[in-house]
């Protein structure tokens, strides 16, 4: 019975592909096959598993074109398709090409080079001290989106676009002041260079200061530095209560080579250029 049983199990495993999945990943449905599905690619979808399974069988991506071929055909007809089925997909009409990031500036001139890492990151990581029943008073750290301007208008001034429902805004509202960090480790320089993250070589920014709401007069600005580089923000659901948030330096450390780091002086780290 046993041996039956083993049997019939490498018959399904060797007669089908599998591949194994995230068992947290949430469910797509086909419509969002249909809406994100390059039709004229060769390649296979990121389509996530459910939360049921970590299995989930592997197909050829022209099974994905023949569905999307399908729900297309569906629609012309006028069937209906289920609000719910657009949960996780959106247009990327709006989403601009990568960005292509000139080479860091030469380590020893510092003030160019942290201005040039807070202009051309993303993202960073913010530290706050937490206002958590658990974790009262102790470090907390989380990831947000930032712009310091327009791709074409640094200003070395952090800006962000956030919502009381999280923590961190929480624990601002509390005791403002916060450190921002960033690496060099988020472009293709250091991976080119075979350095790893924690190398002095690959450069490692902190910007400390007072987290402050950005005012009536900045706000076009804000919307702007943020929307331009993260255009999907201006999708984010309303009910969030979303706002701009601002940080005014008062320190400016930078390690981007062997030997110490280095404090910018304000008026330097100003004055310099990213580009």
């Amino acid at each position: 019975m046993l041996l039956q049983l083993l049997v019939a199990l490498l018959t399904v495993c060797f007669g089908e592909s599998y591949t194994i999945r995230s068992s947290v990943s949430w469910a797509v449905t086909n419509d969002v096959v249909d809406e994100e599905l390059d039709t004229h690619s060769d390649e296979t979808p990121a389509v996530l598993a459910d939360n049921i399974a970590i299995w989930k069988q592997t197909y050829q991506s022209s099974v994905y074109r023949d569905v999307a071929e399908k729900k297309t055909e569906q629609r012309s007809k006028g069937e209906h398709l289920s609000p719910a089925s657009r949960v996780f997909s959106y247009r990327l009409a709006e989403v601009k090409a990568p960005l292509s990031i000139p080479t860091p500036p030469p380590h020893e001139e510092t003030a160019r080079t942290a201005r040039y890492i807070a202009h051309y990151s993303d993202w960073g990581f913010l530290a706050t001290i937490s206002t958590q029943d658990k974790i009262k008073g102790l470090p907390f750290g989380n990831i947000f989106s930032i712009s310091d301007g327009p791709l074409d208008n640094s200003t070395g001034t952090p800006y962000f676009y956030v919502t009381p429902m999280d923590n961190t805004v929480t624990d601002l509202r509390s005791f403002p002041f916060t450190s921002l960090t960033f690496s060099e480790a988020e472009g293709d320089f250091c991976r080119k260079q075979v350095y790893d993250p924690e190398d002095p070589r690959c450069a490692r920014l902190t910007l400390t200061g007072k987290m402050v709401e950005v005012g009536p007069e900045e706000l076009e600005f804000a919307k702007e530095a943020m929307f331009s580089r993260h255009p999907v923000m201006k999708k984010w659901p309303p009910e969030h209560k979303w706002f701009f948030m601002k940080l005014v330096l008062e320190q400016v450390w930078l390690q981007d080579w062997v030997g110490g780091v280095s404090l910018v002086p304000l008026e330097e780290y100003f004055k310099a250029t990213p580009f």
